[in-house]
């Protein structure tokens, strides 16, 4: 291991203000979930990155995620932008850790802080900073005497805060074996300096399979329901749930359907779990050059449900806030009682609240359950709150994803964009219908329709009865697009 970058410096966050709005006086746990002010919490938490985007849009980004049904807003500390030169420090505009801090607790909503100090996140030398490199004698996340960190807040739930957990190093148990015995007592020590801070609340190590306690070990990942706590008395805490990918250049765009990101959540709460966290909600934008690893875009948009630019991705958003208004409905049972499974089938069991869950990925499967039939489509989980009602299934989208704009002004020809739009906007869309009368021969012949564009416009979205059927991005100013719907 060659020697990187370690410091002899201590950083400082010196984030002094307190607040009364969303704030926790008392954070503890037990194996079954987080215990805040004495009640137990299943808890719905958020990815959002205060450098990834500009502080004008923090209030909005926390007020949609806190509309989407989630109750903590969770980020990285990124300390090479706080400390850009030896005991140099900002906290300043999109690095102003305190106000985005204080914007989640004036929203009514709890704070996870991941502090690092490493924090990869795709982000520039995992957030520590580069001057660390030019530190003679240092080696980067190994037993060091170089290597400190400290930290004073007063935004932890003990101090009147939003602060309900914090995580010291990051996934450092993929690499902790190259260090050999050096890399354990690293690991030891970043726990142990942890606690050490005393900041009230519980602190947590994900994918750490050695976290000494108190620290909690999570797990991070696309599918979280088959973890367990390397001890007992440990909660089951899911810090990564990834409901995209990053994207790199020459790569194809990542893509993972709501469905799957819903069923992947239902399972891991019917399993016990008890604070989910998606890996990223908004991943915003690696401004200048803070994009780290290989051929990282510039947009860090992660297929998040709120996109890069702060619009909703449909049917994403929507159906994830139907999920959790599905699972806050069974919150008080699932917490306070024994679940049980109860076989259905080779690949269905459910519990009582009830959870269904159907793990076959092809087949749907109709299902008896208290003497009452239910279907399960392919790969998917129902919620049933009261163990009768089925107010939720993952696998059935009933948010739309798009609807047909409604026209502002009708013109007969295409309008100058800017006379249009006075500058206000960079988009004009036209709208145009046509009706296709069930006489039509290829309706009889049971051909479907092929639909020829010879556009000028860059993009086209095509409806069938007010239902999105698909989308064409135009790469060239003409080209003709030949789409079967």
């Amino acid at each position: 291991m060659g020697k990187l970058f370690c410091s002899s410096c201590c950083l400082l966050f010196f984030l002094l203000l307190c607040f009364e709005l969303g704030s926790a006086g008392n954070v503890t746990y037990d194996a079954r979930s987080l215990i805040v002010d004495g009640h137990r919490k299943l808890l719905i938490s958020a990815s959002i990155h205060y450098p990834r985007s500009v502080p004008a849009m923090w209030p909005g980004l926390v007020q949609t995620a806190k509309e989407g049904g989630v109750d903590v807003i969770e980020t990285y500390v990124f300390w090479n932008g706080h400390e850009i030169a030896p005991s140099v420090y900002n906290f300043e505009g999109r690095f102003d850790l305190v106000k985005f801090v204080k914007t989640v607790q004036q929203a009514g909503m709890y704070c996870i802080l991941r502090i690092g100090p490493f924090v990869a996140a795709e982000w520039n030398y995992g957030g520590v900073p580069v001057w660390l490199h030019y530190i003679p004698g240092t080696v980067f996340r190994t037993d060091n005497e170089n290597f400190k960190l400290m930290k004073k807040e007063k935004l932890f739930a003990s101090q009147g805060g939003p602060i309900i957990l914090s995580q010291v190093e990051n996934e450092y148990g993929y690499y902790e074996q190259g260090y050999g015995e050096g890399g354990k007592r690293y690991a030891q020590w970043a726990a142990k300096m942890a606690v050490a801070q005393n900041t009230g609340v519980p602190w947590i190590m994900c994918q750490q399979y050695d976290a000494p306690d108190p620290v909690i070990d999570t797990c991070n990942g696309f599918y979280c329901d088959a973890f367990k706590p390397t001890a007992p008395h440990r909660p089951k805490i899911w810090t990564e749930n990834w409901p995209g990918w990053f994207q790199l250049f020459g790569a194809p765009n990542p893509h993972r359907p709501a469905e799957d990101v819903a069923f992947a959540v239902a399972r891991f709460f019917q399993k016990g779990g008890t604070v989910n966290n998606y890996y990223m909600y908004h991943g915003g934008t690696n401004f200048g050059r803070t994009a780290g690893g290989p051929f990282i875009t510039t947009s860090y948009d992660y297929e998040a449900p709120i996109d890069e630019y702060v619009y909703l991705i449909l049917p994403k958003w929507g159906h994830l806030k139907e999920l959790h208004r599905a699972i806050k409905l069974c919150e008080n049972l699932l917490l306070t009682s024994n679940p049980v499974n109860i076989s259905l089938g080779p690949s269905q069991e459910g519990g009582c609240a009830a959870f269904l869950a159907n793990t076959d990925d092809k087949n749907d499967v109709t299902v008896s359950f208290r003497n009452a039939s239910y279907h399960l489509p392919a790969w998917s989980v129902s919620i049933l709150p009261d163990c009768k009602t089925e107010v939720y299934n993952s696998a059935e989208v009933h948010h739309p994803d798009m609807q047909p704009l409604q026209a502002d002004l009708v013109k007969s020809s295409l309008e100058d964009h800017v006379n249009v739009t006075k500058d206000a906007s960079d988009y004009l869309w036209y709208t145009t219908s046509i009706t296709v009368s069930e006489d039509e021969k290829f309706l009889k012949q049971g051909r479907s329709p092929v639909l020829m564009i010879d556009s000028k416009g860059h993009a086209v979205h095509v409806f069938v009865n007010g239902q999105l059927q698909g989308f064409y991005f135009f790469w060239f100013l003409q080209k003709q697009v030949h789409s079967c719907f």
